[in-house]
């Protein structure tokens, strides 16, 4: 109980300094969010209008503090607003339409990490010290590399460059959602190729040296050892 209230508290903490750094940056900066939305309507947009729009958006003229607790309240009771980006939809609505793909691509890319290193690390725990098969945790460095390094590189080879794959969408653009048609289901996958690979290719490393280290151990265990002689 005392470590998990350890591990609660300290993921609160970090909460509380992302969202105190996060309100005090677009603070820190010139201009305002709502000022760049309208930087190239001036001559058509009212100040009157920008004044009611900052309102709308929660840029209320109020000392800091006041502004600072509100941000939090509204942080910790869901009340998000609406996006400054995709006005005039709301954070909500954007997270919940997202939702559902994360899942899919972080759900997909656990399951085929695990799969491909499980099996890398049999392999490599049963030919451990052979040519053949020189897998060690030295060559699973691969896990090391940041994701977003990988997803650069994937996008700027195969999406870009050969142009093998789309990049970006999880499905063609204006094309309606048809989770009955096989040509929806042969679209979502071929736009998830690349998302799936960059979010696979960080987590085989684990999950071979893991196994590798667990089948060693079972590998040294006595009743191995003699049923070897057996045969």
């Amino acid at each position: 109980m005392a470590f998990f209230l350890r591990r609660l508290s300290f993921y609160l903490m970090a909460l509380l300094f992302a969202a105190t750094l996060n309100f005090i940056l677009p603070r820190a900066m010139p201009g305002d969010p709502v000022t760049m939305m309208f930087a190239n309507a001036t001559a058509q947009v009212t100040p009157e209008r920008i004044e009611a729009m900052k309102k709308l958006l929660g840029f209320v003229d109020a000392p800091w503090y006041q502004q600072y607790f509100s941000y939090l309240g509204n942080i910790f009771t869901g009340n998000w607003g609406l996006s400054i980006k995709y006005y005039p939809i709301t954070v909500n609505e954007l997270l919940g339409s997202a939702v559902g793909w994360s899942l899919f691509l972080t759900g997909s890319a656990i399951i085929l990490a695990f799969c491909i290193g499980s099996v890398l690390g049999i392999f490599a725990a049963w030919r451990r010290g052979s040519t053949t098969m020189p897998l060690s945790p030295e060559h699973a460095g691969v896990q090391s590399i940041p994701s977003v390094v990988v997803a650069m590189l994937v996008l700027y080879t195969f999406a870009i460059g050969l142009e093998w794959f789309p990049s970006g969408n999880a499905y063609t653009v204006g094309t309606q959602p048809d989770w009955s048609s096989w040509a929806f289901y042969k679209d979502v996958a071929y736009h998830a190729v690349l998302p799936l690979l960059c979010a696979t290719v960080g987590q085989i490393g684990g999950f071979l040296i893991s196994m590798r280290n667990n089948m060693i151990n079972l590998l040294n265990e006595d009743f191995i050892t003699m049923r070897k002689p057996r045969g």
